[in-house]
Parts: C-alpha cells; sequence; structure tokens
C-alpha cells in the first residue's frame, strides 16, 4: 500500500522560519490538491531547495521504487504493523514448555449482566481453560472477566485501563498463537497487572437502546472491524475528555497474531485518544526506532495536532496551513527555549486506522527531512490523525524542539 505525501516540510526555529515554504497559501493549495490517488507524492518548492530538509531527495512515495539506506534498511518496502503470520511450529514448541493456562477466568456476573456469554447468547463457546493442579509458591494467575459490566465495573473502581480481548468462539491458529506466544509472555504477564482483563467471544452482545446487538458492532468498536483482536478502554482518568473511551483498536489482520513486541509498545503507550495513541504506536512499531515519542506527550502539542489533523481533513487537503500563525500560537504555549516543528502526512482511501498510521510513518521514512524530524528526539511532542469524508486519513506531529543542540 502506498500513500501520498506532500513534500512541504517547515523547520522553525526562533522568531523567524530559516527554513519555510515559501508559497503563498493559495498555490500551497493547489499545488496538494494535485496529490492524486494513485498514491504519487506532489513535491513542493521546498523539495527542491538545497537549503530545506527534503533536498535533492529523487525517490517518490511509490512503495515499488526502494531505497537502501546506508544502515541497509529498504525505505521503499512497507514495514510491519506488528503482526506476525502464525507459525504453527512456534505455536507447539512454545506450548511445550508449559502446563499452565495462558489466562483463568471468571464467570459471568449473571441475568443483570450488560453483556452476555457466548452461551447466553446461545451460540457455542470456546473451550473453557481450567488450571492444573497448584504449585507451592505459584503466582497466582491475574483475574480474567468473561463480563463486560463486571470488569467496567471493576476498572472504575480501581481506575484502570481496561483490556479487551475479543477471540474467536472456537480456537483458530491465530488466538493460539496469541496466547501461547504473547500473552505468556513472562514481561506481558507483568504489564498486564496494571490493566482490568477481559476476555470475550467475538459475537458478545450488549444492551443498547433496548435491543440486543454485538459489542463490535457498537459504533465505538468501528475501526476492530469486527475481528478478533486488542481493544482497551480508559477508565483511569475521570478528567480526561477520553475516560469511558476506547483508546486503543488492534484487530488481527486474518492469519496474524500481534507479537509481544507490539503488545508491549501497546500496553505502555501514554494516555490519549485512540487517534493519538494509534499513531504514536506506528512511530514505535518501525523497526528504526525514531525517537519523536520518547520525549514528553505534551497536553497543548496533542492538542494542536489534532486541530490542525481535523482541519486537514476538513478541507480534504493536506499541508502546513496557517502555519505562520500556528506557529506563534504554539510556541506561546511551550516552555522557553523550545520551539514548534510540524509533519503531516496522509493515507491511501478506505484504510483502515492502523494501517493508515503505520502507512504515514513509512512515508514520511521517504523524506529525508521528514524523517530527521520523525526520528529526532525532541523533549515534547504530539501526534494525531483524523479521517477526511474522502475515506483518507490526514496525519500531524507536532514537535517542541530545543532551540539549540537540535540532532
Amino acid at each position: 500500500m502506498i500513500v501520498a505525501l506532500v513534500m512541504g516540510f517547515v523547520v522553525a526555529t526562533g522568531i523567524d522560519r530559516q527554513q519555510t515554504d515559501t508559497r503563498s497559501p493559495t498555490q500551497a493549495d493547489a499545488e496538494s490538491s494535485e496529490t492524486g490517488l494513485n498514491g504519487q507524492a506532489a513535491l513542493d518548492a521546498d523539495a527542491g531547495s538545497p537549503d530545506s530538509p527534503g533536498a535533492g531527495i529523487e525517490a517518490s512515495a511509490d512503495a515499488s521504487h526502494e531505497v537502501r539506506t546506508a544502515e541497509g534498511v529498504t525505505v521503499g518496502a512497507k514495514f510491519s504493523d506488528g503482526q506476525e503470520p502464525v507459525d504453527p511450529k512456534a505455536i507447539a514448541k512454545a506450548a511445550a514448555k508449559t502446563d499452565s493456562p495462558v489466562v483463568s477466568s471468571e464467570p459471568a456476573a449473571g441475568p443483570d449482566a450488560a453483556v452476555a456469554t457466548a452461551e447466553a447468547a446461545g451460540e457455542p463457546a470456546a473451550p473453557t481453560l481450567h488450571p492444573t493442579a497448584a504449585v507451592p509458591h505459584e503466582p497466582v494467575p491475574q483475574t480474567v472477566f468473561t463480563d463486560y459490566k463486571a470488569a467496567m465495573d471493576e476498572a472504575a473502581e480501581d481506575r484502570k485501563l481496561l483490556f479487551i480481548y475479543f477471540h474467536e468462539s472456537w480456537p483458530n491458529a491465530a488466538q493460539r498463537a496469541f496466547e501461547t506466544l504473547t500473552l505468556a509472555d513472562l514481561e506481558i504477564k507483568e504489564k498486564l497487572k496494571r490493566f482490568v482483563l477481559l476476555r470475550l467471544p467475538r459475537n458478545a452482545t450488549i444492551s443498547h437502546e433496548g435491543k440486543r446487538i454485538r459489542l463490535l458492532s457498537h459504533p465505538s468498536f468501528s475501526e476492530m472491524h469486527n475481528r478478533q483482536g486488542i481493544a482497551i478502554l480508559d477508565l483511569a482518568h475521570e478528567r480526561a475528555e477520553y475516560y469511558g473511551h476506547v483508546v486503543s483498536t488492534f484487530p488481527f489482520t486474518p492469519g496474524k497474531y500481534y507479537t509481544k513486541e507490539a503488545l508491549s509498545i501497546i500496553l505502555d503507550l501514554p494516555p490519549g485518544t485512540l487517534t493519538q495513541r494509534t499513531m504514536i504506536y506506528a512511530v514505535r512499531i518501525h523497526p528504526e526506532a525514531p525517537a519523536s515519542t520518547q520525549g514528553i506527550f505534551h497536553t497543548a502539542l496533542a492538542d494542536e495536532a489534532q486541530e490542525h489533523a481535523d482541519y486537514q481533513a476538513s478541507i480534504l487537503v493536506q499541508g502546513h496551513h496557517q502555519w505562520d500563525s500556528r506557529f506563534h500560537r504554539i510556541n506561546a504555549k511551550l516552555p522557553s527555549g523550545v520551539v514548534a516543528q510540524e509533519v503531516v502526512a496522509e493515507s491511501w482511501p478506505n484504510e483502515g486506522l492502523v494501517e493508515a498510521c503505520v502507512d504515514c510513518v513509512h512515508s514520511w521514512r521517504q523524506s529525508p527531512g521528514h524523517w530527521r524530524a520523525v526520528r529526532g528526539r525532541h523533549p515534547l511532542f504530539g501526534y494525531d490523525i483524523r479521517r477526511g469524508r474522502n475515506g483518507i486519513w490526514y496525519a500531524t506531529g507536532i514537535f517542541g524542539q530545543r532551540l539549540f543542540g537540535r540532532r
């Protein structure tokens, strides 16, 4: 999959921009709109300027045009989103090392529960995992709820994130791989202690407006695409706008599952909205480990990234619109000696959220100027992405970089 990228990269330092998009807003919008649905990059005036970060780049965003870096990384190739194809041999090898189940289950709360288990829905349930005989000094397995309302109440009371694992009613290869190779990992088990855990069949139902509907059919879970996978609900940050909202959705691609490395990143994402956290995940899962998300996820920069992503999606045009005024406004919200820097990108039409975020990061990798910003270590950062009515996602990253000593 290819993404279109306008190379209008802006580096802002001091009061005046030393490297800037020299086009007028009218010219910029006209040139940006030339980026068609074929995914080819529309190069703006900055890309050809010897002083600009993108100077000298000749490769387009076409994924078929592979570019080798000094480190031997093929930057034209599509990078993984953190999932791997199922390997039956790896599952068998891991299963042979342990006799204990990956999770233990808590029975449903009863007839007043908001979500029915697969049995209550009149459909076959997944085979129950029974613990083996107790071993002295063996840690007690973490409780895993099977009832949505009971799990939500527990998470709200404990002020924790709710980790939801949707699975097929009957185990398939991806489910076995995820449970055996990912959830069984000791580091993952330790990180999951910070969450309330909920395990539900993919066909679990809830009562909504007097009707029974599948939970995955609720708009809150739309980015799960009715697949098995992982969702996270925030019941930890009561004063945040995203409290009580779904803040992560990672559906399994058919025949694939999320690795322990990917899940470890998901479990360590900072508090934020669904789109913000998914953009941060896409940066962190990149194999070259760009450092732009290693600083502080700054509220003001996150808000500005959200606002600009919204604006691009509303006008269906990617670009650094009104950067002159936004630059000074953003800088006024930052500590002394820190100035704003911005990157933008867009996806192919009709991609899911995770795929769109990964593709936007991939497109930044194609431009030396953009990648210099994304891979750099900044004290402050903010990312967000929005989908326009044309089905294209528009991403924005804004960094607070130190005025001196930039990397």
